[in-house]
């Protein structure tokens, strides 16, 4: 089978000589976004079918044209006999060694010099693998299969493992307009890149009222409308041209803010410029407006993280739900968005309370942040972060617990209510 490279990735052997289970391929939130290939599985049994389907759908392969077909290697051979084969065939079989590679034999006279073969097997038996090796198929898994398995060995053929890692894209969004979402991005940017001396780039997606460049005391000639607008032209030395330092491993790609056009997008408008942005910084921090269209739509479908900000009333519950729904739909294999929940005790304003806001969404708070008008305001007329105003104060601390959760640092045990306890028990005294 000369024309099917083989690098064997799922199966190892202890040291005794004994046959060890397959490897698992990890998490899936540890996986990169695989590149623009066509794969065919054809499975035969109902539980690899559904792992395909589920693969297919993942935001992981979202450039991947992906087929699935009911069948074994017999469909394939007849398939391929006639048409040209895609960058990957994925194969369930239920051949043992004696025969497997007897039916796979006709398979390497209808596939094209570059075709990759993954065979999902169900005898975990090191002589056949060690065969199959030989004789040119790309990988082996044992059934039963999970998606982390599939798409780990995907990556492990498509993507270079000796590459540098993609950085984690981290997008910050509110469900209401005017829920300090973006002062939320600003401060949090700005701990990662202080605590973990992180390079760290944060992007004003806000093209038309975007307030980065004042939180920063920033005023660049040049920012993000460029990338978006000359994507031809966007790589790694462009967007180092169009970033602004605005702190020690804090770099700025700042929105215009003027109105002297409208700014309208096509979906996949700023999918170059995140991805431009992966291969710069370990840490992208996106503040994204709040807006749905579908550019919107499809950024928040790409990347890696989502920090969703709300307010205690009625209309952010019912917003902070349409979103949770919406992005389980569209990033159905990831997590939920971690969730801010901002201003609370503002004066005299009726709210609702933590625990009645958050029970009927079923989860909870990354961080409770109250409101306080002075601290922010001074930071802000200030152009200048929490912790440059105030680095003890509790809501700073919490800025801090935020920037650990999202980049893997640390896990959040509970919300962090910066000095909240104290509002919390007047309100649930109401």
């Amino acid at each position: 089978m000369n024309s099917i490279h083989y690098d064997i990735q799922s199966v190892t052997q202890n040291g005794d000589g004994h046959r060890a289970e397959p490897s698992r391929s990890g998490d899936l939130d540890k996986l990169r976004p695989l590149p623009r290939i066509s794969v065919h599985a054809f499975c035969l049994s109902e539980s690899v079918l559904a792992v395909m389907e589920e693969c297919g759908r993942d935001r992981r392969m979202a450039k991947v044209s992906m087929r699935v077909t009911s069948g074994g290697i017999s469909a394939a051979i007849n398939m391929f006999s006639g048409a040209p084969t895609p960058n990957l065939i994925i194969l369930e079989t239920q051949a043992q060694a004696g025969t497997l590679l007897a039916e796979l034999a006709p398979l390497a006279e209808v596939c094209d010099p570059s075709t990759r073969v993954i065979v999902i097997g169900h005898f975990n038996d090191i002589a056949l693998y060690r065969e199959l090796m030989r004789n040119g198929v790309s990988d082996y898994i044992v059934a039963p299969v999970t998606m982390s398995d599939v798409i780990g060995a995907l990556s492990t053929i498509f993507i270079d493992p000796d590459a540098e890692p993609l950085g984690r894209s981290i997008a910050f969004i509110g469900a209401k307009g005017g829920v300090g979402s973006s002062t939320i991005a600003h401060n949090v940017a700005f701990m990662v890149a202080s605590l973990f001396s992180s390079e760290t780039i944060l992007a004003d997606l806000d093209l038309a009222y975007g307030t980065a460049n004042i939180d920063f005391d920033q005023d660049p000639a040049q920012g993000i409308a460029e990338a978006v607008f000359a994507p031809e032209r966007l790589d790694e030395t462009f967007l180092d041209r169009l970033l602004t330092d605005c702190a020690k491993n804090l770099s700025l790609l700042a929105a215009p803010s003027l109105l002297d056009r409208p700014y309208d997008f096509e979906r996949g408008a700023f999918l170059p410029v995140l991805e431009t942005l992966q291969r710069s910084a370990p840490i992208a921090i996106l503040d994204v407006p709040h807006t749905w269209n579908d550019w919107t739509r499809a950024l928040l479908a790409e990347v890696d993280e989502i920090v969703l900000t709300c307010a205690p009333d009625l209309a952010n519950l019912r917003n902070t739900k349409n979103l949770l729904d919406a992005l389980k739909k569209i990033r159905p294999n990831d997590r939920p968005p971690h969730l801010i929940f901002n201003q609370v005790g503002m004066p005299k304003r009726p709210e609702i309370s933590p625990a009645d806001f958050f029970e009927p969404l079923d989860i909870k708070p990354a961080a409770i942040i109250p409101f306080d008008v002075q601290l922010f305001g001074n930071a802000a007329n200030s152009g200048r972060m929490i912790a440059e105003v105030d680095a003890k104060c509790p809501t700073a601390e919490t800025f801090s617990q935020i920037a650990h959760l999202i980049t893997g640092r640390t896990s959040a045990k509970k919300a962090k209510k910066a000095g909240l306890s104290r509002v919390l028990e007047r309100l649930a005294g109401k």
